[in-house]
């Protein structure tokens, strides 16, 4: 299939099509008119490459993910890689934390139950 019928099928834009290639996530066979063909794995691909954008991946460790999830897997080992990806899964929890802790501050700002460290009282601004 032609690039713009993978955009078609996958809901991405034929932009990121071309990125993904540059990336190296994603190939296609190139006809003699120029044109991008990609095979039918390429849905399966494209809507898997873009869940893991979605959990935060970078292009690097997608690009190392994909070999592992082929229906042949490499010969290597993935679990290597598998630690990098719980790695980042776990940065995110990380971030998630810091964000809770930050938002629950704020909100004891703002219902007056808190005040700058060090000052007593409460602040004298009204939310």
């Amino acid at each position: 299939m032609r690039i713009g019928e993978l955009s078609r099928v996958t809901g991405a834009s034929t932009r990121s099509l071309r990125y993904y290639e540059a990336q190296g996530l994603l190939s296609s066979d190139r006809r003699p008119n120029g044109y991008r063909e990609y095979g039918e794995e390429a849905v399966r691909q494209v809507a898997f490459i873009q869940d893991l954008y979605r959990a935060g991946l970078p292009s690097q460790i997608i690009r190392d993910i994909l070999p592992c999830t082929a229906t042949t897997p490499p010969a290597g080992d993935c679990t290597q890689l598998l630690a990098r990806v719980r790695q980042v899964r776990d940065e995110l929890a990380r971030q998630e934390q810091q964000i809770a802790q930050r938002r629950e501050m704020l909100d004891r700002y703002l219902s007056g139950t808190a005040a700058p460290a060090g000052l007593g009282g409460r602040p004298h601004c009204s939310a």
